[in-house]
Formats: structure tokens, C-alpha cells, sequence
């Protein structure tokens, strides 16, 4: 059995943007390219309906990319507890009141036993300050967190 993985949003939204000029988001976008071409197979991937929400805003044909790259791939529902969970991961992590869609993703993942969460937000998501006060709101609420990388970090050594 493959290990369950959950993209969020800057996943899908990394692999169809447009090239960047700015050194770090072109790094990001092609390392993510990297990931997906030869390391997603690895995985039985997820994504919520909150992913499907945010890849859809914005630029037309943008999102259509974005919603094409994810049409295999099954489709998690937002329950109750999940969003009891994202709800305590606010008040308790603490992350900020702007972050309560990451929260969501979060406590997504960790209801539905991801094993992985794929993100590049490292602002409120894959933040090494913040990753013991989330792993510790989630197992208080009995769920195992799920492991919250990048794709560089989930690259073969």
C-alpha cells in the first residue's frame, strides 16, 4: 500500500504557473515539476474540496491547468471534525485569523490519515515553528498529524 499524500493548493498552482523571474518561485516551480514527474506515482494522492475552490479562482485558463492536473485524483470532504480541528489549531497552534484555510488543509489531512502533506506555504503550513504546536493540537484531538514537507524535501535521497 503507497502512502496516502495531500496536495495543497501551491502544489497544482506551482506546476501550471507561468515561469517566474523571481530565482526562488522558478526553483519552486521546477522542483515541483521534478516531484511530480518522477516521485507521484509513489503516492496515492488527495486533494479537498477546498483545493478544488482555490485552484479554480483567478486566471481562466489557469485554473482550467490547475483543475486538469487534478482530475484523477480523489476528492476529500470537509466533515465536522475536520473543521472542529482547524477550528482548535487557530486558537491553540496559535496561527492567525488569515490562516484559517490553511488551518482547514491541515486538520483535512490529519482527519483523513494523510501520511503527507505537500504544500510550499511555509508561512503558516511548512513552518518549523509552528509544526510542534500543530503535531501537538492534532494528536491532543487524537489524530496523527501528517508528515508537512515540500518537494524537495519528498525527493528520492
Amino acid at each position: 500500500m503507497r502512502p496516502k499524500l495531500y496536495l495543497e493548493t501551491t502544489i497544482p498552482g506551482s506546476l501550471a504557473a507561468w515561469p517566474s523571474r523571481d530565482l526562488i518561485r522558478a526553483a519552486r516551480q521546477q522542483l515541483t515539476r521534478e516531484w511530480w514527474d518522477t516521485r507521484r506515482l509513489d503516492f496515492d494522492l488527495f486533494v479537498s474540496e477546498i483545493v478544488i475552490r482555490e485552484v479554480s479562482a483567478g486566471d481562466k485558463t489557469a485554473a482550467k491547468e490547475r483543475l486538469k492536473l487534478l482530475e484523477n485524483i480523489a476528492i476529500l470532504e470537509l466533515s465536522e471534525g475536520a473543521t472542529q480541528l482547524a477550528e482548535a489549531l487557530l486558537r491553540q497552534v496559535p496561527l492567525p485569523a488569515k490562516a484559517a484555510v490553511d488551518s482547514l488543509h491541515i486538520a483535512i489531512a490529519a482527519v483523513c490519515g494523510m501520511d503527507y502533506l505537500l504544500t510550499w506555504n511555509c508561512a503558516h503550513i511548512a513552518n518549523a515553528v509552528l509544526r510542534g504546536g500543530i503535531e501537538s493540537v492534532c494528536r491532543d484531538r487524537g489524530h496523527v498529524p501528517p508528515r508537512i514537507c515540500t518537494p524537495s524535501e519528498l525527493m528520492e535521497p
